[in-house]
């Protein structure tokens, strides 16, 4: 559980199945390299909300790393989300890795729940979050791929936008769907294991 001195507000949660997971990603050949298939769901992640920003998002016991992505200007670089971003030399979600106590995806994975944050700075749990001041992140939408064997969260798909917007339980039912419509894909990889 890691805290933020000034404010004392929790901001990421104990990930008890970290290791574990890393375990399950590796053996999955997932969470290491870009992958063509999960770009192209990112894109398709990101037409079907209308978001700037999509993701499919594999999370270690260290990190977050960006499987599949996409941004407003199509750039899919392999670098780490943050103080770049944050310089304004690649712009918001243009780097492939994250560290876990950045963003909301960790929150997703821990809960093992969908989360809808339609203004990241209404929730004072979410508005310290440091993708808010480096990135500009302002919404959140996404959902855990949840292997169902094992309920395991292996990571998210999600989206997010430097504004406020409005997600609905439209949009909570679109990523959820979309999460568990990637996961039959995952669980292709499984075979066998």
């Amino acid at each position: 559980m890691t805290y933020d001195a000034n404010r004392r507000l929790l901001l990421t949660p104990v990930d008890r199945e970290g290791a574990e997971r890393a375990v399950l990603l590796r053996r999955l050949d997932l969470g290491l390299r870009p992958e063509p298939y999960f770009d192209a769901f990112a894109d398709r992640l990101a037409d079907v909300t209308g978001a700037p920003y999509a993701m499919v998002n594999f999370i270690d016991e260290n990190r977050q790393f960006f499987a599949g992505l996409h941004t407003p200007d199509g750039t899919r670089r392999g670098g780490e989300l943050g103080a770049t971003a944050a310089a304004g030399s690649a712009g918001p979600g243009a780097g492939r890795y994250m560290a876990r106590d950045h963003g909301y995806c960790p929150h997703v994975v821990v809960r093992r729940k969908a989360l809808v944050l339609e203004d990241v700075c209404d929730y004072p749990r979410f508005a310290g979050n440091p993708v808010v001041d480096e990135i500009g992140i302002r919404s959140y939408l996404g959902a855990p791929l949840l292997d169902d064997r094992t309920g395991l969260a292996f990571g998210t798909v999600c989206v997010v936008d430097t504004a406020p917007r409005a997600w609905g339980r439209a949009g909570l039912t679109t990523i959820k769907a979309l999460a568990g419509e990637l996961m039959e894909v995952v669980r292709g990889r499984a075979v066998g294991l």
